[in-house]
């Protein structure tokens, strides 16, 4: 017999910094029964900022889930000047990605999702073009291509994001796609669109930045992965990473370590969000262990 996971809420907070918050915290969840299996804080000194993420068993946890969140606002959030949020582990997350011409980020995420590496759900891949069906078919997703334009782009991004509510779509991971999002689309997810691209900017910006960094004889390329805002590639930066070049690397070379490390920072930011393992502040993130 298939043994169920134990269901555990999730609670995600910040405040200012204050004597006794952590004490406060988890005598809620123990005085009520929880059984706290992962607890993990830390202090802004310079802001003054407390961030603290805690996971609790539900079982024998006396308050009723669809409770929870209401008994915390009223008996702390409020008192302590707390914004916080709470997420249930069985509820497992739905994502869409959305992806361009290039594979190499589609294929590394889809190859982890079937190997049941995260607990998430693809139900749709959107492109602005049809090159990446055969990837979706392999994979047994839904592909769906919108051919934006300067002068379609409210009506195509609408149409996408009526297609994203349909399917209870939670957040959407940018493999590569290579089109900006506008402001509007933006504002309807809030920290959850997660992106990347090579780490040039804005040293080397335009279409061929590891031909621009081949000539400059750069030491060191990297990647980032991050939050979408309205400012262009500067949101909280989620994950990060290097690798060393020598004089013997061609652009070829260039290009293939770049997209190595693209998948792989890409991949770890969005376990990080799967496992709601990031706390944003401002346009920083707190990403816990």
């Amino acid at each position: 017999m298939e043994k169920k996971e134990k269901d555990t809420a999730i609670l995600l907070m910040n405040c200012p910094d204050q004597p006794g918050i952590i004490a406060v915290i988890t005598d809620f969840i123990t005085v009520n029964g929880g059984n706290i299996m992962y607890l993990d804080q830390y202090v802004d000194k310079a802001n003054g900022i407390f961030y603290m993420r805690v996971e609790w068993d539900l079982d024998g946890f006396i308050i009723p889930k669809e409770k929870i969140s209401d008994y915390f606002n009223t008996l702390y959030a409020k008192r302590y000047e707390l914004m916080y949020s709470l997420k249930f582990s069985s509820q497992k997350q739905r994502m869409a990605i959305f992806v361009s011409k290039m594979s190499h980020c589609l294929y590394d995420i889809l190859a982890r999702v079937v190997a049941g590496e995260w607990d998430v759900e693809v139900p749709i891949i959107i492109s602005n073009h049809p090159d990446m069906e055969k990837v979706a078919r392999q994979f047994g997703i839904r592909y769906e291509v919108f051919h934006i334009t300067k002068d379609n782009k409210e009506q195509m991004e609408a149409a996408e994001m009526a297609l994203l509510r349909e399917l209870n779509v939670d957040f959407i991971v940018l493999a590569r796609y290579m089109q900006v999002l506008s402001s509007d689309f933006i504002s309807h997810y809030p920290h959850h669109i997660i992106n990347i691209h090579h780490s040039f900017l804005p040293a080397f910006v335009g279409a061929k930045p590891y031909h621009a960094a081949y000539d400059r004889g750069v030491k060191l390329i990297g990647a980032t992965s991050h939050y979408v805002t309205t400012d262009l590639d500067a949101g909280p930066i989620i994950e990060q990473d290097i690798t060393r070049i020598t004089h013997k690397d061609t652009i070829d070379d260039l290009v293939k370590k770049g997209r190595d490390l693209e998948k792989i920072v890409l991949s770890r930011a969005v376990e990080k969000h799967i496992q709601r393992k990031i706390l944003t502040y401002n346009n920083k993130t707190v990403v816990f262990s």
